[in-house]
């Protein structure tokens, strides 16, 4: 008695394909480059500026809203300290994060701007 070929490999038998491995072309950045280079990368400062026009609570809730964690006790201080003193720092991160939530900031109508947390200028 003899089984072809084709009976002994059953469902699923045959010969499996090379596997493709994806590369990154030159100049584009994997989601590991991404974060590996957003830890290394020099820190900025996210800071508030008081104004004249925004309602201490409508701060407060802006502030939770952006900031991820940020707690209301948190958010309560930063906006007493940009009203007292005329700014405050909202977060201090990495330079595509802090543009990400100073734009942010700005689109809820605060103002908003960043400078690197070294102290030195851009």
């Amino acid at each position: 008695m003899t089984v072809a070929a084709t009976g002994i490999l059953g469902k699923g038998g045959g010969l499996l394909e090379r596997p493709t491995i994806e590369t990154t072309s030159p100049g584009r950045e994997s989601e590991f480059d991404l974060r590996k280079s957003r830890k290394t990368s020099p820190p900025y400062r996210v800071l508030l500026h008081n104004d004249n026009f925004n309602k201490r609570e409508y701060v407060v809730q802006v502030l939770m809203k952006v900031i991820p964690g940020m707690t209301i006790d948190n958010a309560v201080n930063i906006m007493q300290e940009a009203h007292y003193n005329g700014l405050a720092v909202v977060i201090v991160c990495a330079q595509v994060d802090a543009e990400d939530h100073c734009m942010q900031l700005r689109g809820n109508g605060l103002l908003s701007s960043i400078e690197p947390a070294d102290g030195g200028g851009c």
